[in-house]
């Protein structure tokens, strides 16, 4: 039985330091260890013995398994230095490379006119106010004194998602909203995408933002309109930049006026950008009409006001030159990044 248990262990001492492997090392260690392993195995006749050969043989025994025990776990620790040493170089890391070039993002022009538009009727007082792009037909339509025939109900002009919901065709429901649960005064700005059933061509999309403002007060006049607006786009076009209001209808302002500017490039000599005009269209305003005020439960009585609406897609294609409308929203980065 001693004689056994020594050839055991020069065996397995022998297999151990061929072993390059964890698995192989691992196995080794249960056909020699483990509780049916072969040692344990010849422990078992360990019974057979006499009383004086037992504790020579157990001696033996002991010794074979710590040897082999140490045997393996020398051997782990030495797979796991060249393992390791093994996953060092392959991650070694050269410094006298040259480093790769991080590029950092920029605003999406259409962001980039929003945020300065929002920076310029903050400067004037004027809060954020937002709203859901799904909204219903009375926030959409009836409460802005939109007459049922109006031809931007029809479905050829507005998404319907059934007989009472709609994607917003404008963000004019922020209004009402805010005039639904706000008690005067009232000095807004909505911010938004908007929803109509446009073919896309160079100057017209389905989705697109608009940007309008609320002011509802006592004695709201339109002088203060036309001061708000004359400040917002000598902010936004420059110093120099003059305001024209021409006399338009709109359901929801009585009067109501469309709000050209001298043209931005040309001053108002006459240019491809304005088609020799020297003005340049940018948005529509006006009173806001006592209807719209009852239907929110405001006194017209009492208080009045004014709104405005532009168009955010359109400020950015007069500003930056672009030709098509299309072009912000392909996300081709080599017409992003020149702005």
């Amino acid at each position: 039985m001693k004689d056994q248990l020594i050839n055991i262990k020069d065996s397995a001492l022998a297999q151990i330091n061929e072993c390059v492997k964890m698995d192989e090392i691992e196995s080794l260690r249960v056909k020699y260890l483990g509780k049916k392993g072969e040692i344990t195995d010849i422990l078992k006749g360990m019974g057979k013995l006499s009383k004086d050969e037992r504790p020579v043989i157990g001696k033996v025994a002991n010794e074979v398994r710590s040897e082999i025990e140490e045997a393996i776990a020398s051997k782990k620790e030495g797979i796991k230095a060249i393992e390791k040493n093994a996953k060092l170089q392959e991650e070694v890391l050269d410094v006298t490379m040259p480093g790769k070039e991080f590029k950092v993002g920029k605003k999406h022009p259409i962001t980039q006119i929003i945020d300065e538009v929002k920076y310029i009727f903050t400067g004037m007082g004027f809060k954020v106010a937002q709203g859901p792009e799904i909204e219903t037909v009375f926030n959409n339509f009836d409460a802005l004194n939109a007459p049922k025939n109006h031809p931007s109900r029809d479905t050829s002009d507005t998404f319907y998602i059934d007989d009472n919901l709609l994607l917003r065709t404008q963000t004019s429901p922020v209004q009402i909203r805010t005039m639904k649960s706000t008690t005067p005064p009232i000095k807004i700005i909505a911010p938004g995408r908007c929803f109509r059933f446009d073919a896309p061509d160079a100057t017209h999309s389905p989705m697109f933002h608009q940007i309008e403002g609320l002011v509802i007060g006592e004695h709201v006049t339109m002088a203060e309109l036309k001061g708000a607006l004359n400040e917002f786009v000598r902010q936004l076009f420059g110093e120099s930049t003059k305001t024209k209001f021409r006399p338009h209808n709109f359901p929801f302002t009585e009067p109501s006026a469309e709000v050209d500017v001298t043209c931005f490039k040309c001053k108002g000599e006459g240019c491809s950008v304005c088609k020799g005009e020297g003005w340049i269209e940018i948005l529509g305003a006006g009173m806001v009409h006592p209807n719209v005020l009852r239907n929110c439960g405001i006194d017209p009585e009492k208080y009045s006001g004014f709104a405005f609406g532009m168009g955010v897609d359109r400020i950015a294609m007069l500003k930056y030159e672009i030709d098509d409308i299309r072009l912000l929203f392909e996300n081709d980065m080599r017409f992003l990044n020149q702005f």
